[in-house]
């Protein structure tokens, strides 16, 4: 094996053994129903609350700047 391909691998890769198991093994997790979103409706929903509430927060905090800014150019 040449040194080349060993250094495009990264370092927790594995060899050929463990992306083949990887691959034919493991399976998409598209198939395990809620897999990505959360075990249950109330996780998913908890997650969506906490969503919305740091976007309407990050949404805040423009708004002050711009209106610091928006007053400091008025002064």
């Amino acid at each position: 094996m040449s040194e080349d391909s060993a250094a495009t691998r990264a370092p927790g890769e594995g060899g050929r053994l463990m992306r083949w198991a990887f691959r034919h093994l493991a399976g998409p997790a598209e198939g395990v129903q809620g897999a990505v979103q959360g075990g249950s409706a109330e996780a998913r929903e908890a997650w969506k609350r906490d969503l919305a509430e740091r976007k309407r927060y990050t949404r805040e905090q423009r708004e002050q700047k711009r209106a610091a800014r928006d007053a400091g150019r008025r002064s």
